[in-house]
């Protein structure tokens, strides 16, 4: 973990801007830090004091701090007191400040201490000390006038990184270092400057990168015979040339370069005529360099046609990121036809403003082309029979717009496999049966054009890669080219409603349709695509009603690997109450979702109420109830037209009695004798119901004009229907008008059980009423009649009966 921090710290001082330090700085603590201790302890020994306008270093500073930086201030010096307390600090960072001199025995005490950067102070002189720990020294951009190497650096066993500065060099300046293990050496000559002519010379130890920094307004004038014996990769930056110091820098490079172990060589901000470069890219053509990139090209003056000798030659690719060109009149061929008659395998031109690229006029070396971020049009490579060997081409961001012109561009490219044609203006709408791709590919990029659902229609027919995503596409037409061997797919960020079936894409193994339209995923996708092993779909407006059940149940039969962002991008969009529910979370029963089973239990329940209600009928003689109340209310609606003054007349009877005919005897005998002998007036159906009038007409009316109502009960009266007809309007109307007015006298005892069922009502009569039972010992019924006359000790106003006839 430590090892890498110094490799990827090599190239820390290239890009001096403070921002891109306090990163470094940040990368440096994570790496050294967080491979040893806790997250939260990592953030607690972190001290950032960049760019606080500081002139000294704080006093307050966290004991325990293992790193620190103090960038972009105005300290002038460093003294012991400073950190001799921070004994466990490993990062230290003070460049950008105002330091003179340093003494490194100010690190005494910071025994632990792995990367010092002082780079960009004012150090013109240091003294030196051991200092085992250290890994990263960087000392450049100082005002040094000799390298700073003392002899005590060449006891730094770890030390990979060693950024110096310089106005002079001598032969053996490095002499110290030479026998350490260096990954990198930066060496800034920016102070550097010409001494009447005289030519200096400079042995550099072995190391895998020399990074050689100039001065970025002046015209390179270095003259340093620079030699090294192993070397992998050299880099140039702040390189301002014209064609009369072309030369030089040739000059310059070519005890640099002669080495065989010198692979890669890169060239940052460089300014140079287009004859110049013609003349660098001559320059390294018979090296053994494999790789050279260019960074930050800036071509001035004019372009003209060069003479270029293309030679047997090692490099294999050639790489320029980044092009000005301040030339606006020149021929294309001129500038165009260098690059396409190279004879190398690979070449990157992107981010320029070159607009075509002339085919290589006999059959090209070419394997990998990329042009990204460039000006071309659907003209480019049109009718080209010279890239045979052609396997990588990637043209975006560039100014395509016929989608069926880049198929027939491809059509000569028999060995192409990867084409990728992204963020250009792609359409399909002129869709003319015209398909002519070359076969061979197998990756195609088509993403962020504008596409829409027709390209299914126009595809490579041997791809495997698909890459469709941000596009216009609302769905797959169904008459589209089958892909047999289609194995990934990716069509996110489109206008999709559905998850496309695998009927043309059988070998289908990884679909991405995440952040489409899909409401209602079909349910037989996974048994369409058996062969599929990562589905991304999530962050759609899925509609959580029934259709959803059997999808959401299909992702829980799969494994779950294979699902990508389940659950937390699997959400409920609709309806408005389960929004933003997971729907792994969202469920419905099966009985609200399947209408048949619905259908059924629906006619199933009603089928059971109407039997209950027609059992609960039958068994409580409901009929007979509703014939009655029908009864009653005819009658009472007749005595709403009987004339006022009658209503107003009061009670004419005390009791109302109702009885069977079999028990008539017991009535007159022995129950009219002993009330009437008191004045207790008794109404008997066969003595006072008015002739001509109905029956139930006749009770209705007689019961409203007795205060009570007496009942003889007994086996033959449950027998009688009238005898019920009675119980039932005596009671009704009775508890209608607020009363507790019925008698029941049990004549001969009754069983619950010969009562009729129809005859609920006296059922829960007797069984919550009070009843005078008959006694058949005549010593006893002294005591039952006194309990009766004692039920109308209330005196009435009673109306006789004749003035109730008049």
């Amino acid at each position: 973990m430590v090892k890498s921090l110094w490799d990827s710290l090599c190239n820390m001082s290239q890009d001096r801007k403070p921002i891109v330090g306090s990163f470094h700085f940040v990368c440096a603590l994570a790496l050294i830090v967080g491979s040893m201790t806790p997250f939260s302890n990592e953030l607690e020994s972190m001290v950032d004091y960049s760019n606080r306008n500081l002139t000294h270093v704080p006093k307050d500073l966290p004991p325990r701090t293992k790193a620190l930086s103090l960038s972009q201030n105005s300290i002038s010096e460093l003294r012991m007191p400073d950190i001799s307390f921070l004994s466990e600090l490993r990062v230290l960072r003070l460049s950008h400040n105002r330091i003179r001199s340093l003494d490194f025995h100010v690190f005494l005490f910071n025994q632990d201490l792995e990367y010092l950067d002082v780079s960009h102070n004012r150090l013109q002189n240091i003294s030196c000390c051991p200092m085992a720990s250290l890994r990263h020294l960087d000392l450049s951009f100082n005002d040094f006038d000799v390298l700073p190497v003392c002899k005590e650096f060449g006891n730094l066993t770890k030390l990979t990184f060693l950024g110096l500065s310089a106005a002079k060099f001598r032969q053996l300046d490095l002499l110290p270092v030479a026998h350490l293990h260096l990954s990198c050496i930066l060496l800034d000559l920016v102070s550097y400057h010409i001494k009447g002519g005289e030519t200096e010379s400079l042995q550099i130890p072995n190391t895998t990168v020399l990074h050689l920094v100039f001065h970025p307004n002046s015209l390179f004038s270095v003259q340093v015979n620079m030699s090294v014996n192993a070397l992998g990769h050299l880099q140039l930056s702040n390189i301002k040339l014209n064609d009369e110091n072309c030369q030089r820098l040739m000059t310059f490079l070519s005890e640099l370069t002669r080495g065989p172990t010198l692979l890669n060589v890169t060239l940052q901000h460089i300014e140079t005529t287009w004859k110049c470069s013609v003349k660098l890219f001559q320059f390294f053509w018979p090296r053994p360099v494999e790789y050279l990139n260019i960074y930050n090209l800036t071509i001035t003056e004019r372009i003209d046609r060069e003479e270029f000798t293309y030679s047997e030659t090692a490099l294999k690719s050639l790489m320029i990121e980044h092009v000005k060109n301040q030339v606006f009149l020149f021929s294309k061929e001129a500038l165009y036809s260098v690059f396409a008659e190279m004879n190398i395998k690979m070449l990157s031109i992107s981010d320029t403003p070159f607009i075509h690229m002339v085919c290589p006029p006999s059959p090209s070396s070419f394997t990998f082309l990329n042009f990204t971020q460039n000006v071309f049009t659907d003209s480019v490579f049109q009718g080209c029979s010279t890239l045979k060997r052609l396997q990588t081409l990637i043209l975006q961001r560039n100014g395509l717009k016929n989608f069926f012109k880049v198929a027939l561009m491809t059509k000569n490219m028999s060995s192409l496999e990867t084409l990728d044609v992204s963020l250009n203006s792609l359409n399909s709408h002129a869709y003319d049966r015209t398909c002519a791709w070359a076969e061979s590919i197998l990756v195609l990029n088509l993403s962020s054009n504008m596409l829409t659902g027709s390209v299914f229609r126009c595809l490579p027919p041997k791809v495997k890669v698909l890459d469709l995503h941000n596009n216009r596409i609302m769905s797959i037409p169904k008459d589209v080219t089958h892909l047999q061997a289609l194995q990934e797919l990716n069509v996110a960020s489109n206008s999709l409603t559905d998850l496309p079936g695998c009927g043309a894409f059988s070998s289908l193994s990884v679909l991405v349709i995440d952040h489409n339209s899909v409401s209602h995923p079909s349910e037989d996708f996974f048994q369409s695509c058996q062969n599929i092993r990562s589905l991304t779909a999530g962050n759609n407006p899925f509609q959580c009603t029934c259709e959803l059940r059997d999808f959401v149940k299909n992702i829980g039969w799969v494994a779950r690997e294979v699902v990508e962002g389940w659950p937390d991008s699997y959400r409920c969009d609709y309806p408005e109450s389960s929004k933003g529910t997971a729907l792994r979370d969202f469920h419905m029963s099966p009985l609200s979702c399947d209408t048949v089973l619905l259908t059924v239990t629906i006619g199933a329940t009603m089928l059971v109420l109407a039997v209950t209600g027609a059992f609960l009928c039958l068994y409580f003689d409901l009929p007979w109830y509703v014939r009655m109340l029908c009864q009653w209310t005819q009658t009472r609606h007749r005595a709403r037209h009987i004339p006022l003054e009658e209503l107003q007349r009061n009670l004419q009877f005390h009791a109302f009695v109702s009885y069977s005919e079999h028990d008539s005897a017991w009535v007159k005998n022995e129950l009219l004798p002993n009330l009437e002998k008191d004045d207790i007036r008794v109404c008997l159906h066969e003595r006072n119901f008015v002739p001509g009038k109905s029956i139930v007409e006749n009770i209705i009316n007689f019961i409203e004009k007795s205060y009570k109502a007496i009942f003889v009960l007994s086996p033959h009266f449950i027998q009688s229907e009238w005898c019920h007809y009675e119980l039932y309007f005596a009671h009704h109307n009775l508890f209608h008008e607020g009363s507790d007015n019925l008698i029941l006298i049990l004549l001969e005892p009754i069983l619950q059980n010969n009562i009729p069922s129809r005859y609920h009502k006296l059922r829960a009569l007797m069984a919550q009423r009070t009843y005078l039972e008959w006694p058949t010992e005549k010593g006893k019924r002294g005591l039952f009649w006194a309990n009766l006359r004692a039920s109308f000790i209330m005196k009435l106003a009673l109306v006789n009966e004749d003035d109730v006839k008049t």
